[in-house]
């Protein structure tokens, strides 16, 4: 039971890089991004062939994070430059990025059996906690800079935004470019713990970084910045201890995966919805039964 709770928060760990790249583009930006699907296997595909063929982990990673870029930004172009809608644009470069992704493998998986990763002499989990934490304090900095600032202004309004002369061009590029190279350095991660690269392995991401998003803002809240990214991390971890849970029910097996995935985003959904129509009718009827007791009050005044 513990080893598999000491996965899970690896696991989540490593897929947390994600969670965060999906919350600029779903929280932030206000962006439908499926470009994400295709970038974590761009990440994973670029680590994997450089360590493969003897090149630094560190590189790899660093490289892979700018294929992420790379990805990104062509996406925002498309929605931007190309005035193609947002949700088109993330389809297409997904389909696009299949493609690419076996371009630069070469063929459908490669392992990194026996090659130096950056897990090779130390336990995943330190060096991933290390990364996360630097990353997620240097997201929290950057969005409180001016460009940050004009970035999340972006999401929340667009036309206002324009209205003071910015670029909303270039933020929404910036913050897509962001978020999948977030991803695709989640992506470079996970094939060096996984210990192979898989061109199927982006399958499904995007929701699995929606369910860590939307878990983390449920249970922690997301009322500043830094509480919205740390509640994406929190996120990420929570899942993936649930989905280890899951799993350990008898009459599930590990092929269920994509359907615990849907349930939970379905209860992580749900769930507040119904909480916040319990409030809303809780309130009318507290309203509602003032006014009437205010009502008989005057009513009482008025007969005397």
């Amino acid at each position: 039971m513990m080893d598999s709770m000491y996965g899970a928060v690896e696991l989540g760990l490593l897929y947390a890089l994600m969670a965060l790249g999906v919350y600029i583009t779903f929280r932030i930006l206000d962006f439908p991004d499926l470009t994400v699907d295709g970038s974590f296997t761009t990440g994973g595909a670029i680590a994997a062939i450089l360590i493969s063929h003897g090149y630094s982990p560190i590189l790899a990673c660093l490289a892979a994070f700018a294929g992420g870029l790379a990805a990104g930004a062509c996406t925002g172009l498309l929605h931007t430059k190309g005035k193609i809608n947002g949700l088109l644009s993330g389809i297409l470069m997904m389909i696009a990025l299949y493609s690419i992704n076996m371009r630069i493998m070469g063929k459908p998986n490669i392992s990194l059996l026996g090659a130096d990763t950056l897990f090779s002499t130390v336990k995943p989990i330190t060096i991933v906690l290390i990364i996360v934490v630097v990353l997620k304090l240097l997201l929290d900095a950057f969005l409180h800079t001016d460009l940050g600032l004009a970035l999340r202004a972006t999401g929340d309004n667009a036309r206002m935004i324009r209205s003071f002369g910015a670029n909303t061009d270039r933020t929404t590029i910036l913050g897509v470019s962001l978020s999948n190279g977030l991803v695709a350095l989640s992506g470079a991660l996970i094939a060096q713990q996984s210990g192979f690269a898989d061109i199927s392995m982006g399958i499904g991401m995007i929701v699995i970084g929606l369910a860590s998003v939307i878990i983390g803002e449920a249970i922690f809240g997301a009322r500043t910045v830094f509480q919205a990214t740390l509640a994406a991390v929190l996120g990420s971890i929570v899942y993936r201890i649930v989905v280890a849970l899951a799993l350990r029910v008898e009459w599930l097996n590990a092929s269920d995966l994509k359907l615990i995935t849907a349930i939970i985003v379905i209860i992580a959904l749900v769930v507040p919805s119904v909480q916040r129509s319990f409030k809303q009718k809780a309130t009318a009827k507290r309203r509602s039964a003032e006014l009437i007791a205010r009502a008989l009050q005057t009513n009482k005044g008025g007969g005397r």
